[in-house]
């Protein structure tokens, strides 16, 4: 699925960054075998050498806008990264540019102030390496290994902590992606495990108080379906709470 999409973003990845290109790497939920073309974006790290003059910015840009009409509903997720961080770590990780459609617009409306502007650091790249590391695929350059270095644990876990902090109210908006994250946070920080949403969930099946499992069992089939969670409030909140305490018991 989607093997096209890829194989043309790889391509023009090679034509446009050239020598500079170390490899593409897939990760997210196409690389962990969880990838659901309603609800996943695909997600990409292009790793350069050295940093790119905005000209070729600009025309590699315009080949990630026009691969992502081909993608799905969520669309194509990418981070460009030097290989200086990813082989020596850094966090917060700078980037040297970033899209998804969140930023779409921005880069239709003005491309060049996008090029220029749309560079800095994210923890969330933390969460990307380490997938990398554990699931991730070469689709073009040097093996994962020889380029990315394995990320601090207390890195990871804060870069995932982002996703979670504000549970208790974010639960409500977006029910079966609170959960399930939820369950993966605590995975990591109490089993050492590197899981996906859905991993997560399986994995609060087996661990978690049998009170909970009702609700991880329709996030569950939520998640794997068309079908929109409508969750007690009160019970999911609850939930929350009691992950966020969990969690943070495993963390010390």
């Amino acid at each position: 699925m989607y093997r096209h999409l890829l194989e043309r973003f790889v391509e023009k990845s090679r034509e446009i960054l050239g020598a500079e290109l170390t490899g593409v790497y897939l990760h997210g939920s196409m690389a962990m075998g969880c990838f659901l073309p309603d609800k996943s974006d695909i997600d990409l790290i292009v790793v350069i050498e050295h940093d790119l003059a905005d000209e070729q910015k600009l025309r590699f840009m315009k080949e990630v806008v026009a691969c992502n009409q081909e993608a799905p509903k969520k669309g194509i997720e990418m981070s460009v990264v030097k290989k200086t961080y990813c082989k020596n770590f850094v966090y917060p990780t700078p980037f040297a540019l970033h899209f998804s459609n969140a930023h779409l617009q921005w880069f239709l409306d003005d491309p060049l102030e996008y090029v220029q502007k749309m560079k800095g650091t994210d923890p969330d790249l933390a969460a990307h390496f380490t997938i990398i590391r554990h699931y991730g695929r070469v689709l073009y350059g040097e093996e994962i290994a020889s380029v990315f270095s394995e990320v601090p644990k207390a890195d990871y876990i804060d870069s995932i902590w982002n996703d979670i902090a504000g549970a208790k109210e974010e639960i409500l908006e977006n029910p079966v992606y609170m959960i399930l994250n939820l369950c993966r946070v605590a995975a990591c920080v109490r089993d050492d495990l590197v899981t996906s949403k859905k991993q997560g969930g399986e994995w609060g099946l087996q661990n978690l108080e049998q009170q909970y499992r009702e609700l991880i069992e329709t996030a569950l089939a939520c998640y794997a379906s068309e079908k929109e969670m409508a969750a007690d409030p009160a019970k999911a909140q609850a939930f929350a709470a009691y992950m966020l305490r969990l969690i943070r018991d495993a963390m010390g």
